[in-house]
């Protein structure tokens, strides 16, 4: 069953290594996140599953704990591990590897380890699917969500200016603030598309397996820096 999650956005620049000189604009979000980590620990989980798009379709489905990610096509040289172990030789996707920096950086050590990595196209019925089924993964389980919301929300936002996509993120932001499934689960899959919106699918993972749980929601952050709709919230 899921006790708690915690949604945070999926850039390379959260890592200030990666965000170099522009590294202090991300402060208050990476503050954010961290807040958002606080109450995955304090729940006790048993399992804890970091969730986000695959780069590629290699890349979608399980990746253990233990795996490895990095930051090296960013220019950075540092990798990082999903946890203690040797979880083979899969990379994993960018958006779990920002949410493994998250986690070493809060130190967790409070639950096991795992990634998934959705197709960014999978049908919300797949992705609602994929939730329930995390859910019923453990007697307590919890959810490190890793994704963005549109990407043309300015002129020079990576996918241009889309008079579109700041209703979009209200609602996502509405959604993820009130832990509103049904509204997460209505999210346009096809809208989401043309806006460039990462976090489309994870968020309708966590849809799923929310359904029936009762979590209260807050939003710790929402910000569209760089023209990307960025949003912290922790349900518990």
């Amino acid at each position: 069953m899921l006790v708690a999650a915690a949604v945070c956005p999926a850039p390379p620049l959260l890592v200030p290594e990666v965000a170099a000189g522009a590294a202090a604009e991300l402060g208050d979000a990476r503050t954010a996140c961290s807040d958002a980590l606080a109450v995955l620990a304090a729940s006790r989980p048993d399992l804890l599953v970091v969730v986000g798009s695959a780069d590629t379709p290699d890349a979608a489905g399980h990746h253990p704990q233990g795996a490895v990610g990095g930051f090296r096509g960013f220019g950075v040289a540092a990798d990082v591990r999903l946890g203690p172990g040797d979880g083979g030789s899969r990379p994993l996707p960018t958006a779990l590897a920002v949410g493994a920096w998250l986690l070493e950086r809060a130190r967790w050590g409070a639950a096991p380890l795992e990634g998934l990595a959705v197709a960014a196209d999978l049908a919300p019925a797949a992705c609602l699917e994929a939730g329930r089924s995390l859910a019923a993964r453990a007697e307590r389980v919890a959810l490190l969500v890793m994704g963005d919301g549109s990407a043309c929300r300015t002129l020079k936002a990576p996918g241009y200016l889309d008079e579109r996509a700041a209703a979009f993120d209200a609602a996502a932001g509405h959604a993820l603030a009130a832990a509103d499934t049904a509204a997460l689960a209505a999210l346009d899959a096809g809208l989401a598309r043309e806006l460039q919106a990462a976090g489309r699918a994870p968020w309708q993972v966590l849809a799923g397996a929310a359904e029936g749980a009762g979590l209260d929601g807050r939003l710790l952050y929402e910000d569209a820096p760089y023209g990307v709709g960025y949003f912290v919230a922790a349900w518990s």
